[in-house]
């Protein structure tokens, strides 16, 4: 017979308290793992140095515990429990420093915790060039910038990074962007003056003119400078994310004013590795062609007979010649897989220049 009686108020936590004991124990066993691993890479890295941050794998991890969750917890909860939890057992074998387009409260930096967790080592860069400067040099592992907003279209100057750069893709972050209008703590009195990024000031725009229309409207280089100058200039508001009042101490008035409710960045991660398969992966390349007719039908067409889906294509002057262009494309499957390799030697056969810029998983989107 089964006993239903409810449990008191006392048994219920005296069962979290023994099952943090074992979460303790399992959590312990893990990092020890991860410890071994290390060694076990170290080893086997013939005197170079081993690489120990495996997106494909953290991806693979991921997938699994989504697919294998009875909840009551969400799979996004649980993928940021596993997240951090990969983060930390990460640290234990090297900390990563990670190069993000900064200051300090960026949505970059919400990119970057997103992807790597709080255990790594961020550093804050002025710009997108100092990004990729300082993961050249190897002075970071990896850096993070953003690439596309799902509302004001792709960000020309990342793109423009890979002319003359040889880094790779090694992964992408998609975050819901989420803006704030946000104050002083001891603000008093009417808002005479807005400061934003030019983007996010787009991106609200009819929300400002429905609430502020005859409010002044001022440029800042990123959301996180704007929160940091209101926080000391009376009748002075900033739009930015969260992370941003967090970190100036200032009092959000107004949440979500962005004017789309899906409102989406996507970033990319940059290092100097190539990404092995995860099974579920984007490949992104940069291929120049001759100026000439049916020059982009051939190069997309392989993409069409392979059935192979394409999600992203741009264009940007290649710096070579006057109205000569290379086109950036992203579209689905790994470099390895067998489809991937036929299409690219047919496209490499009428294109100028094919750069691969790499393969890697894709960002999981949770409903």
């Amino acid at each position: 017979m089964t006993d239903k009686t409810p449990k008191s108020l006392a048994a219920l936590r005296e069962r979290i308290d023994e099952l943090d004991i074992e979460i303790l124990q399992k959590l312990n066993e893990r990092a020890r793992c991860a410890l071994e691993v290390a060694e076990v890479k170290q080893r086997e890295s013939g005197g170079e140095a081993p690489v120990y941050y495996r997106p494909e794998r953290e991806a693979q991890v991921l997938r699994r515990i989504a697919e294998q969750n009875p909840g009551p917890l969400s799979d996004e909860k649980v993928a940021q429990v596993y997240r951090q939890i990969m983060s930390a057992c990460l640290a234990l074998e090297e900390p990563l420093k990670v190069a993000y387009l900064g200051p300090e409260g960026t949505f970059t930096q919400m990119a970057t915790l997103k992807q790597f967790g709080n255990a790594v080592v961020g550093m804050p860069m002025v710009t997108v060039d100092d990004v990729f400067r300082e993961v050249t040099s190897a002075a970071c592992n990896y850096g993070v910038v953003p690439v596309e907003n799902s509302t004001e279209g792709v960000i020309n100057h990342t793109l423009d990074n890979f002319l003359n750069s040889e880094l790779k893709i090694c992964g992408e972050v998609e975050l819901r962007v989420h803006h704030h209008l946000m104050v002083a703590p001891d603000a008093t009195g009417e808002i005479d003056r807005i400061y934003s990024h030019q983007q996010t000031l787009a991106q609200c725009r009819r929300w400002l003119n429905g609430h502020y229309p005859n409010v002044s409207r001022l440029t800042a280089s990123s959301n996180a400078e704007a929160a940091r100058r209101v926080r000391n200039e009376p009748g002075a508001a900033a739009i930015a994310g969260e992370i941003a009042a967090e970190i100036y101490g200032l009092t959000i008035i107004s949440r979500q004013i962005e004017d789309e409710s899906d409102n989406t960045t996507r970033f990319i991660v940059v290092g100097r590795e190539n990404i092995g398969p995860s099974g579920n992966d984007k490949t992104s390349i940069m291929v120049s062609t001759h100026n000439q007719p049916g020059a982009l039908y051939k190069l997309l067409e392989p993409f069409h007979r392979h059935g192979v889906s394409l999600t992203s294509i741009e264009t940007r002057p290649s710096r070579t010649g006057r109205w000569s262009y290379v086109f950036f494309i992203d579209f689905e499957g790994h470099r390895e897989d067998p489809l991937i390799e036929t299409v690219m030697s047919e496209i490499d056969r009428d294109a100028l220049e094919v750069r691969m810029l790499g393969s890697y998983p894709r960002a999981v989107s949770y409903s």
